[in-house]
């Protein structure tokens, strides 16, 4: 039942969602109405902060969401907020502010807002949040209270010998309040771990925010994270809070902190053991309760040899940590979430897609590079196409060209050249099954005597050797790092993030070496043959 915002007329409107709205003005409770409509949501409406106090109270449980106006007489919006707590710490509360009002983002988030609109809004933009707001609920630990489904709605329930152990230590892992380090390849589910260990926790009704540490260049990840005060830097035309200050009360993933910024892992740091911190362009100290779950698919030990990575971080960040194994160690998973994707995926009204025998016979049996990622965008592909034959002869297809390609790379060598190991380190090195590449030194077997000896750290070449045999020396040396680059790109489908964890080097050293060896996107046909 929806009542008409104009007249008070009650209306049917077939919508398992219904939305309490709080809105004085007559115009926006018009077009909101509309929209609401329009987006298949059933609506009711309020003028005030005491009328929608006194209907959650009453019939709270039929209410999925809440749109309240900051700015109404009797009992502003920020005050209503703050009283809606007390009682309903689970109703997902989206605040609505004029451009002109004093009422910043971080006030309502503070006051336990899940989002923030600036009037006037979208259809699209009011979607977008109301469907986030939906999914924020979704997550809440409570199993059975009416209104507030469980964590096993939104994620996938599988039996394995993974989950068995994670079922274990998820609930005291959850309910503790140490920093927890997740581990694993690219695709392997850490932010869903984390989004678990968050709704175990007594956090779980306070905000969950993620921050990439790797998409974007370290000066933006410092103001994501701190924020910054009007003027701090061109184009700082207000003051915006950070992910700490959005975050206090709850908990913040930090994916991908092994490619964080050497100088910015100290202000980190600093947070961690202090729990406060300083906008940029600011004096005034901000004091924030946050826990912190890193994730990364880099071997931090090696970063922390590297000098990558501060060790003093690294034991502040490691005090739980949790190795997630990629897929191709998880097989008995594979069906259950692959079912779970076509629930997830298939449009409403939708008839569900059958998986045949092949399929399930080759979706257990293909070793998932991509991990769950990569499960769930065959999945995708599945619903799309409704052809089971189709995705087999893709998937191995798929598998047959990575075999070929990790053939090809172990036996492309230059002719009549030998390896010759060394003391020192080599410049890349990566795995590939039983088989090692490595570039440490390459010398031609007709030129065994040549001698090259190091001298305060540089490497000095006997004079009486012939320029030609350098030459010959060098660009072997060449090729081999070359061969050894592409067959890891190639072993992971030019992933280069993922090559560079095969190769055992630095992501920006492996980009340095691609464009000094000139290898770029128009070389991977050319080199996969």
């Amino acid at each position: 039942m929806t009542q008409d915002p104009g007249n008070g007329a009650v209306s049917k409107i077939p919508s398992a969602i219904r939305i309490l709205v709080a809105e004085e003005e007559p115009e926006i409770r018009s077009y909101l109405d509309v929209a609401l409509r329009w987006l298949g949501y059933s609506a009711d409406f309020t003028g005030d902060g005491e009328e929608a106090l006194a209907r959650l109270r009453e019939q709270g449980a039929d209410y999925s969401l809440l749109l309240l106006d900051v700015i109404m007489p009797r009992k502003d919006g920020l005050e209503t907020l703050r009283e809606i707590r007390t009682f309903d710490t689970g109703l997902p509360v989206i605040m609505l502010s004029s451009r002109s009002s004093p009422v910043t983002a971080a006030d309502a988030m503070k006051s336990g807002s899940s989002d923030f609109l600036v009037q006037p809004v979208s259809h699209e933009d009011l979607s977008k949040a109301i469907q986030k707001a939906l999914r924020l609920r979704h997550v809440e630990p409570e199993s059975g209270s009416a209104g507030h489904p469980s964590l096993s709605d939104t994620s996938p329930v599988v039996s394995s010998s993974w989950t068995k152990k994670l079922d274990l230590f998820l609930a005291p892992v959850g309910s503790s309040e140490v920093p927890v380090l997740l581990q694993g390849e690219t695709g392997v589910g850490k932010e869903v771990l984390a989004r678990q260990i968050h709704a175990c926790s007594r956090r779980a009704k306070k905000p969950f925010l993620k921050l990439n540490c790797a998409a974007l260049p370290s000066e933006l990840v410092e103001s994501e994270l701190f924020g910054y005060e009007r003027g701090a830097f061109t184009g700082a035309f207000r003051s915006n809070p950070g992910k700490f200050e959005l975050a206090d009360g709850g908990t913040l993933l930090l994916d991908e902190i092994g490619d964080m910024d050497f100088k910015l892992q100290s202000k980190l740091l600093q947070v961690l053991q202090d729990g406060e911190f300083l906008r940029l362009g600011s004096n005034e100290i901000c004091r924030v309760d946050v826990r912190v779950i890193a994730a990364t698919h880099c071997d931090l030990d090696q970063a922390i040899s590297d000098g990558r990575f501060r060790e003093d971080l690294y034991y502040r960040l490691n005090v739980i940590r949790i190795e997630v194994p990629p897929l191709r160690e998880r097989h008995d998973e594979v069906l259950s979430l692959a079912q779970f994707f076509l629930k997830k995926h298939t449009p409403p009204g939708e008839a569900p897609v059958e998986m045949s025998s092949s399929l399930r016979q080759t979706l257990t049996a293909y070793d998932w590079p991509g991990n769950i990622r990569e499960l769930e965008n065959v999945i995708r592909k599945l619903i799309a196409l409704r052809r089971s034959d189709l995705v087999v002869e893709e998937l191995k297809q798929a598998a047959s060209r990575r075999r070929a390609i990790a053939a090809g790379s172990s036996s492309r060598q230059g002719p009549n050249l030998r390896l010759e190991s060394r003391l020192d380190a080599p410049l890349l090195n990566f795995e590939d099954g039983a088989r090692r590449f490595s570039t440490e030194k390459w010398h031609s077997p007709e030129h065994a005597s040549a001698q090259v000896s190091a001298t305060n750290g540089e490497e000095c070449v006997d004079s009486a050797l012939d320029p030609s045999i350098l030459r010959k020396v060098d660009e072997a040396r060449k090729q081999a790092e070359t061969d050894a680059i592409l067959g890891a790109l190639n072993a992971t489908l030019w992933n280069r993030k993922q090559a560079a964890t095969l190769l055992n080097v630095d992501y920006k050293a492996l980009l340095y070496k691609m464009k000094k060896c000139g290898i770029g996107n128009k070389t991977v046909r050319a080199s996969a043959l």
